[in-house]
C-alpha cells in the first residue's frame, strides 16, 4: 500500500499542475489575447472562467480601463507664427485587442509613446490655424473636440486604441516674449480702465449737475411757498390789526403807545431825546390818564 501511495500522490500533484496551467481568468478590467509559440490564436478573450493548453499556449493581459498618456510639453506656433508651449494630456482606452497587440506588441509604454506622438502632431496642426487669441479664448472646448475626432480616424485603425478625450493643462508664452506681452496686455488694461473711470466721471457729473438743478429748483419751490405763506399771514395780520384798530380806535392807540414805551425803556441805560410836547409822551403827559 505503501509503494501504491507515493505514485498516486504524484498523479494528482501533476493532475493538480495540469488543470491549474490549463485554467485562466480575464477579469472585468482586463482585455486577453492567447498565444501559441508567439502566435496569436484567439484575439479578446471575454471576461470569465476559460481554458488553454497547458505549457503551451500563453495568456496576454491589457487593461481594459482608461488610460491617460501625459505628453511632454511642445513649442507650437500660431497661425500669426507666434510660439506656444502647450502642456497636454489624452484620455485613452483599448479599443481593438489584436490591432493593438500587433502594433504595440501589447506594450503599454509603447502605446503611450506613439499617442503622445501624434497628440503633438494634432497640437501642431490644429494650432496652425488658430490665432493667440482664439486658442486662449473660451473656444478650447471646441478645439480640443477636433483634436480628438481627427485622432480617432487613425488611432483605431493604426494602433486599435480609442481616444476618449485630449486636454490641455497650460499654455505659456516663451521666455523672451512673455514680458512684452505682458506689458502690451497690461497697457490695454489700464487704458480700458481709463476709459471706464472717464466715462464714470462723465456719468457723475452729469448727476451730479441732475441733483444741483433739482435742487435749486426744490430750493426755489420752496421759497416762493415760504413767501406766499408769509404774505398770506403779513396779511391775516393787518387785516386782524385793522378790524382791532376800527373796533376802539383809541384804545388801539393806547396799547401801541404802551409798546412803544416798553420797547424804548427795557435798557436803564437808555437815553431819549425827545421834545417834552411830542406824540410819544401823548398818554404821560394826561394827568388824568385819559
Amino acid at each position: 500500500m505503501k509503494n501504491l501511495s507515493k505514485p498516486i500522490a504524484i498523479i494528482l500533484i501533476l493532475l493538480i499542475v495540469v488543470a491549474s496551467n490549463a485554467l485562466y481568468v480575464i477579469s472585468e478590467v482586463e482585455r486577453g489575447v492567447a498565444l501559441r509559440f508567439g502566435e496569436m490564436i484567439q484575439a479578446d478573450i471575454k471576461p470569465g472562467l476559460h481554458m488553454k493548453t497547458p505549457f503551451i499556449d500563453n495568456i496576454r493581459r491589457f487593461d481594459a480601463r482608461i488610460l491617460t498618456v501625459d505628453a511632454q510639453p511642445a513649442s507650437f506656433f500660431t497661425v500669426e507664427n507666434k510660439r506656444l508651449i502647450v502642456d497636454s494630456y489624452a484620455k485613452w482606452r483599448i479599443s481593438d485587442v489584436e490591432t493593438y497587440y500587433k502594433a504595440t506588441g501589447g506594450s503599454e509604454r509603447t502605446a503611450e509613446s506613439r499617442l503622445a506622438n501624434r497628440i503633438n502632431a494634432g497640437l501642431r496642426d490644429q494650432f496652425g490655424t488658430l490665432t493667440l487669441q482664439e486658442v486662449v479664448s473660451g473656444e478650447r472646448d471646441a478645439l480640443m473636440k477636433n483634436i480628438t475626432d481627427s485622432l480617432n480616424n487613425t488611432v483605431l485603425q493604426e494602433l486599435g486604441v480609442e481616444i476618449v478625450d485630449v486636454r490641455v493643462k497650460r499654455i505659456d508664452l516663451p521666455p523672451e516674449v512673455s514680458n512684452q506681452v505682458y506689458r502690451r496686455m497690461t497697457a490695454e488694461r489700464n487704458k480700458e480702465a481709463q476709459e471706464l473711470r472717464s466715462t464714470g466721471k462723465e456719468k457723475a457729473e452729469k448727476i451730479r449737475a441732475s441733483a444741483d438743478r433739482e435742487r435749486t429748483i426744490e430750493l426755489a419751490n420752496a421759497y416762493r411757498d415760504a413767501e406766499e405763506l408769509r404774505g398770506q399771514g403779513d396779511a391775516d395780520a393787518a387785516r386782524i390789526y385793522a378790524e382791532a384798530y376800527e373796533q376802539d380806535p383809541e384804545f388801539y392807540a393806547f396799547v401801541r403807545s404802551l409798546n412803544a414805551y416798553k420797547s424804548s425803556f427795557s435798557n436803564k441805560g437808555d437815553i431819549l431825546l425827545v421834545e417834552p410836547d411830542s406824540d410819544f409822551f401823548k398818554y404821560l403827559n394826561q394827568q388824568k390818564g385819559q
